[in-house]
């Protein structure tokens, strides 16, 4: 997004924000659930209390109520990235349709089909267990703001067409702008369907109602602190029990995975956001924004805006923050320098709403993999399974990786468990120094390449070409 002259007006409009995730300090928040303590057995046993050890929890009791499932989480249930998200819920499965097209052509049609499925079983969840988070299925429009990105909308249009994929419109200047109204926007691809809006936190917390109405064991304040196999199952060591079980499954995304082996596949790297005073009714109609759809800018430096169920704008990305080593620590979950910089953008995007004030500022860790999309595998003989790497956009995915999870571990051939996408698994971040060293100067070269009309540098062809990748 083009940027503007700096001016007084961000920095005062950040000057009475909390530094807190504006989702995780609604009131409705639930107490925690008292940590372990002393031993436990149970039939399986998921690592994670986010989205995805949430969902497995929860389909594994549906898919036999017989089943003895108890779910550990290091902090309290949603607190990292599902509760600090955007609330995007997308049905791609693949981060998108061009990332699908670049890495499985051939099978895109299918992981569309159960992308969509995946979507419309998150819908049903949320109507069936009386969850209250906003759930609003209004699409999400990628916008162009430079002229090189209209000509991309414009030919992920016509691949769309042609896969036969409905609910993709190109919408030109007019027609972008009498939905959301930015003198940024030149076009934008609007995909009806494929995505809803939820209150993220709300989403995570209803889901741990919903396990435990089901019979979960759920103890927070719980980390698993060591894996190990034990007899036929597995045994996970916490600060003050341990925990047995026949089978685990690992839903710990950003964090250290107790499969040791997996950890080269994962870069932690830290995404920012800022959510706004709520609009008045004058500065709605000076937005437009009635049909309520999320949007994206399509920059590789990108921005994520959505309007909340009580008119505020929350506005976020652009800057991908990799630490050294690695690594997810609460002092990384601010960086005013990001802050700054998206609200000067926010301004350059919405001069109308000049004067708007900022409420909240936050960060979190994401679990970027160098394909941009989950994958997925066993450890300890079978007994474990994970899904990893959903790089920013595991809202909706996260139910996708419990099912393959459960497959997994119950040694089943299913259709998910037959694709190549399952079956496969990304290449791995180099070691340090060679890692920052590499993810410096792919970010650079993103940057030139948004300033050069999105011509990619020698250095990103070749990381095309070897199929690696760095996003969030």
């Amino acid at each position: 997004m083009a940027r503007a002259a700096m001016s007084k007006s961000p920095v005062h409009a950040l000057a009475d924000a909390a530094r807190t995730p504006f989702w995780l300090a609604d009131p409705a928040r639930p107490a925690a659930e008292p940590a372990l303590v002393g031993d436990e057995h149970c039939d399986l046993l998921v690592v994670g209390g986010g989205y995805c050890g949430l969902w497995t929890a929860l389909i594994a009791k549906e898919r036999d109520p017989q089943r003895d499932v108890v779910l550990i989480e290091g902090q309290e249930v949603g607190w990292a990235a599902s509760g600090r998200n955007g609330g995007f819920c997308a049905a791609s499965l693949t981060h998108g349709l061009g990332n699908g097209l670049a890495r499985w052509p051939g099978e895109l049609a299918t992981l569309e089909e159960l992308g969509a499925r995946n979507l419309d079983a998150i819908e049903d969840a949320v109507a069936r267990h009386g969850i209250d988070c906003d759930f609003e299925r209004t699409g999400e429009i990628d916008v162009a703001t430079a002229p090189h990105q209209v000509a991309e909308l414009r030919e992920l249009a016509d691949q769309a067409a042609q896969l036969g994929l409905a609910g993709q419109e190109f919408l030109d200047r007019d027609a972008v702008r009498a939905e959301v109204d930015s003198p940024t926007f030149l076009a934008g691809l609007w995909d009806r369907t494929g995505v809803a809006m939820v209150h993220p936190a709300k989403l995570a917390w209803g889901l741990k109602r919903a396990a435990l109405s089901l019979g979960v064991r759920i103890y927070e304040h719980t980390p698993g602190t060591h894996l190990s196999s034990r007899g036929p199952g597995v045994a996970v060591r916490t600060p003050y029990g341990r925990v047995f079980a026949q089978h685990t499954a690992l839903a710990t995304n950003a964090f250290p995975s107790p499969v040791k082996r997996l950890r080269p596949y994962i870069a932690p790297v830290y995404d920012y956001a800022l959510m706004t005073e709520p609009l008045t009714q004058e500065q709605l109609a000076a937005i437009g924004w009635k049909n309520r759809p999320g949007l994206s800018d399509s920059a590789n430096h990108f921005h994520y805006f959505r309007i909340t169920a009580d008119h505020r704008i929350l506005w976020g990305g652009y800057d991908i923050v990799h630490r050294y080593g690695g690594g997810v620590r609460a002092e990384y979950d601010h960086h005013p320098d990001t802050y700054r910089k998206l609200a000067q953008h926010f301004f350059t995007c919405f001069p109308q709403l000049e004067g708007l004030r900022f409420t909240h500022t936050w960060g979190g860790a994401i679990d970027t993999c160098s394909r941009f999309s989950a994958f997925f595998g066993t450890a300890h003989g079978g007994r474990a399974a994970y899904a990893l790497g959903f790089t920013g956009l595991g809202v909706g995915a996260t139910r996708f990786g419990a099912e393959v999870m459960l497959d997994l571990l119950a040694g089943e051939r299913t259709e998910r468990t037959e694709l190549e996408m399952v079956r496969t698994k990304p290449l791995p971040f180099p070691p340090e120094p060679v890692r920052s060293l590499g993810i410096g100067i792919t970010q650079w070269s993103m940057t030139r390449a948004d300033e050069n009309g999105g011509r990619r540098n020698l250095w990103l062809k070749a990381m095309d070409a070897m199929g690696l990748g760095f996003d969030s």
